[in-house]
């Protein structure tokens, strides 16, 4: 089953950088931010809200189409491949990713997130997880999540019979 990385808590990111770190780490060998497949930012210092750019693994993705050496594949679950192999640095897949999500690494390769989870499992405020999703990109419901997401209204106790609200104007006063 295919997993893609999802920001399911923004609100709680501290803009520690751990999820940078630990990308960097794993796949560069480096402790250098910008070796990270994610970015965290704020537009304002410490006291304005965090933002994590990260690939959205869009099924049919712009920055493939855009890579005129064939080194962006499409992945399973969305997304793509690098192939850093066949990648020329010409920045084409940049310009064509709509949240901004890539960047260049030091030697002019292409650094796009791999929806490995790595980044999720050291943040620990959990403002990332990882999510399954079909073939197609589709997140997968459980049983348990689609239960969680029902909203359940009480019964009406025995004897009262359910009461519609009443019909409001546009200015909001009772008609």
């Amino acid at each position: 089953m295919a997993k893609r990385l999802k920001v399911a808590n923004q609100a709680r990111c501290i803009g520690c950088y751990s999820c940078m770190l630990a990308c960097a780490r794993t796949y560069y060998d480096t402790i250098s931010l910008k070796n990270s497949a994610i970015d965290i930012q704020t537009s304002g210092g410490i006291e304005s809200a965090y933002v994590s750019i990260v690939c959205h693994a869009c099924i049919d993705p712009p920055c493939a189409k855009a890579c005129p050496q064939g080194a962006l594949t499409k992945r399973k679950g969305g997304g793509v491949v690098v192939h850093k192999e066949l990648c020329n640095g010409c920045e084409n897949c940049m310009d064509a990713c709509l949240v901004g999500a890539i960047h260049l690494d030091s030697g002019k390769k292409a650094v796009i997130c791999r929806h490995c989870g790595v980044c999720a499992k050291f943040c620990p405020h959990d403002v990332l997880e990882m999510i399954e999703v079909d073939e197609s990109g589709e997140p997968i419901i459980t049983d348990t999540e689609a239960e969680e997401s029902q909203e359940v209204l009480p019964e009406p106790r025995q004897g009262q019979q359910e009461t519609a609200s009443p019909e409001k104007t546009e200015s909001g006063a009772e008609k």
